[in-house]
């Protein structure tokens, strides 16, 4: 009975150091490489601060959008605000702002403070619809072209690489 029990303790430790092994020989860095190039879905989303929505099949109306996800709360957000406010001055290109899970007074404080580079600003209060953009932390920002084509998507603040990179795809 003795040696029973011990060869029961040996399968289930042996099983739980399968487990353990073979769960950590798989790659769980949640990637979004593989939405570069794909179409961006159509979704609605809310309006910030006022009644109606914005469709993202509207983006096929401009050349390039630049869907920027961030929030008052984000202090990446801050450091990446003077960087939209630079691309904010390309002709060609439309930023869309996606305030992500905030406050809408904080939002509105945050934008008068650091003005407001958007060309829409829509809201996403609960992230729901965020997630079929591939985000799951903010800032995060893509660049689509007119056929609804994600041709970028930068995870973190956006900085001054960023910001040339951004420049040189949208005058091709």
């Amino acid at each position: 009975m003795r040696k029973i029990h011990l060869l029961l303790i040996c399968v289930f430790f042996s099983f739980i150091f399968i487990v353990f092994y073979l769960s950590l020989q798989n790659p769980k860095n949640y990637d979004t490489e593989d939405l570069i190039g794909k179409k961006i879905t159509e979704l609605e989303l809310n309006l910030f601060g006022k009644d109606g929505t914005f469709n993202t099949k509207e983006i096929s109306n401009y050349q390039f959008t630049l869907l920027n996800f961030w929030a008052s709360w984000c202090a990446p957000c801050r450091k990446e605000h003077k960087n939209l406010i630079r691309l904010s001055k390309n002709k060609n290109l439309k930023i869309i702002g996606v305030n992500f899970k905030d406050n809408e007074d904080n939002a509105r404080q945050f934008l008068q403070e650091m003005g407001n580079p958007f060309y829409i600003l829509a809201e996403d209060s609960k992230g729901k619809k965020s997630v079929n953009f591939g985000v799951y932390g903010i800032p995060e920002t893509i660049l689509v072209n007119s056929e609804l084509i994600i041709l970028k998507k930068y995870i973190g603040p956006l900085n001054s690489k960023d910001v040339n990179e951004i420049s040189k795809l949208i005058k091709k």
